[in-house]
């Protein structure tokens, strides 16, 4: 059987919107995409970790798939739309770790990030 953890909808849809729903922010982001890789990731690792488990969590929850907030939310009605998301999915989801994440060193990691940042662009 599988190892799961219960997770908070919020965290998780986190990960599968554009939208930090989070109530610790980027803790509850951190926090699950080290568990669904079981790695430690640094800050910059986060959008491809998140990229590997937006699909992995939409299989794990197909309830989810489409289930985004209207684009130009405020604060207030982002806030009203995750309570109406969590009174019909529940507040805490059970999440497993995904298979074939690929670790890869950190610093190395940045660095590829900064050399391509730094190509210089065809005109």
């Amino acid at each position: 059987m599988t190892e799961t953890r219960s997770v908070p909808l919020a965290d998780i849809l986190s990960v599968t919107t554009p939208n930090l729903l989070s109530a610790r922010q980027m803790d509850g982001l951190t926090d699950l995409l080290n568990w669904m890789t079981g790695d430690e990731l640094e800050m910059w690792q986060l959008p491809r970790a998140a990229d590997e488990c937006a699909p992995a969590l939409i299989a794990q929850h197909p309830a989810l798939e489409g289930l985004t907030p209207p684009p130009g939310c405020s604060k207030p009605a982002l806030r009203v739309w995750l309570a109406s998301a969590e009174r019909q999915h529940g507040t805490h989801l059970e999440v497993a770790q995904i298979s074939g994440w690929v670790h890869q060193d950190p610093v190395q990691e940045f660095r590829d990030r900064v050399e391509l940042v730094n190509l210089p662009t065809t005109p």
